[in-house]
């Protein structure tokens, strides 16, 4: 009971489960895709051929051939779930040969993911007639659960929460008369906590509770390319992996008994990999009012295998195996007059987990995002716009088997089963100035 790896390596496996799909862009199910209320009006389609500052997250030659502008704006989610125990069990070495019961709790949660609002900003500011420089800030990753102490998800997560915040400095060119080229500089700030409830022997005995927190800067670049062809706007643009260092502390508590020597607390580290992505997409001006948009993104999920844990002069590498996934978005823009323009979009976007290890701290499933929006130039420089969504959560399972005390005379399994559904309703505004 006092070897610091047995005590550690779980909580620290699963904080991992959750902090591995904090990346760029929509990470599925627990992106935020709100980073443009222009963009979400049309479900992401066609944003790496947009230009202007509003669409420098997708793309960093976006501002290459644009005026002075500044994009400003918030976003607000509200996420509408159930997670429903379907036959979570725990095992505890009790003699003769094990004691299995349900691990009882409440068996259905309802809206444990709470409702969040944050702000988005660009600035892209021309340098001569071919150069321009980008500044943007966004939040694109957001996942956040509270389930409970005495949930039937508690041996695996009681509660979650990463915020993501990307700064990202770019530089555009006018190559061409038609081909523009992007460079940007990505630093993500990840904050986190995770806490999971660790059983005692004792099966009428309260759980013991294990708390984490952990945060970190990240790096990474964004590679760009535009081609504006006659009707035809193409956007080419690649995001790199980022390899993500997180420092904080663990600790494990409430443990009795045979258990008790196993309470602690120490520092840790993770380290792990996000995917790099490649994004394909176009504008066609189908008539003067009309352009129709679409955008393919391929995200490299694959090199997020496994997450190597630090602790107490010991180390570890627990497997993760997400798998590569393609989402594809189609919309549409009007344009109905000189004052308003009007879009939407749908968009289909698959999970990276695999329902074989799907976590309740990770409520991620396959989605369709259906959206509209609406723009309104209240000055020749000064447009606004507004957008909503609704996103909706394939039907999934939950999935995990969680070890405690592994090893040890005191191991105690406890393989989760469950099932998630939901859905989602965002809304965005924006203010865009050219100067």
């Amino acid at each position: 009971m006092r070897d610091l790896k047995t005590r550690a390596v779980f909580g620290l496996a699963a904080l991992g489960v959750v902090l591995g799909v904090a990346g760029q862009a929509s990470a599925s199910g627990m992106g935020v895709t709100e980073v443009s209320a222009e963009g979400l009006g049309r479900a992401n389609s066609g944003e790496v051929a947009d230009t202007g500052a509003s669409a420098l997250f997708w793309n960093p030659a976006a501002i290459a051939r644009g005026p002075r502008g500044l994009s400003i704006g918030g976003h607000y989610r509200q996420d509408e779930t159930v997670f429903a125990d379907v036959a979570t069990q725990i095992t505890r070495p009790i003699p003769p040969a094990g004691l299995t019961l349900p691990a009882g709790g409440d068996g259905r949660i309802e809206d444990a993911s709470p409702e969040f609002a944050a702000p988005h900003f660009a600035l892209a500011l021309p340098v001569g007639d071919r150069f321009a420089l980008g500044v943007s800030v966004f939040r694109p990753f957001r996942v956040q659960t509270t389930f409970g102490p005495d949930s039937w998800t508690r041996y695996d997560t009681v509660r979650s929460k990463i915020a993501v915040t990307e700064v990202q400095v770019a530089g555009a060119a006018r190559a061409t008369d038609w081909l523009d080229l992007g460079f940007g500089v990505t630093a993500n700030r990840t904050d986190a906590y995770y806490d999971q409830a660790y059983p005692n022997l004792d099966p009428s005995a309260p759980d013991g509770l294990s708390r984490l927190k952990a945060d970190g800067w990240n790096y990474g670049f964004t590679l760009g390319a535009q081609a504006h062809l006659e009707r035809v706007t193409l956007g080419l643009a690649y995001r790199s992996k980022i390899k993500h260092e997180l420092e904080g502390d663990i600790a494990l508590s409430g443990l009795q008994g045979p258990l008790a020597g196993a309470n602690f607390a120490a520092p840790a580290e993770a380290r792990f990999a996000t995917r790099s992505t490649v994004t394909v997409g176009g504008r066609y001006a189908l008539t003067e009012a009309t352009t129709l948009n679409g955008q393919v993104m391929w995200s490299n999920w694959d090199v997020y295998d496994t997450l190597d844990v630090s602790f107490a002069g010991s180390e570890v590498s627990i497997p993760q195996r997400f798998k590569d996934t393609t989402s594809v978005a189609l919309g549409v823009d009007h344009v109905l007059n000189d004052a308003w323009t009007v879009r939407g979009g749908v968009q289909y976007d698959p999970t990276p987990t695999r329902d074989t290890l799907r976590e309740p701290g990770v409520f991620d499933s396959d989605r369709w995002i259906f959206a509209a929006g609406a723009s309104v130039r209240l000055q020749p420089a000064l447009t606004l716009n507004g957008a909503l969504a609704y996103t909706r959560f394939e039907d999934a399972n939950l999935a995990d088997l969680d070890v405690f005390y592994g090893g040890t005379p005191a191991q105690t399994v406890s393989p989760l089963s469950g099932a998630f559904e939901g859905h989602a309703v965002s809304a965005a505004l924006s203010l865009d100035w050219a100067f």
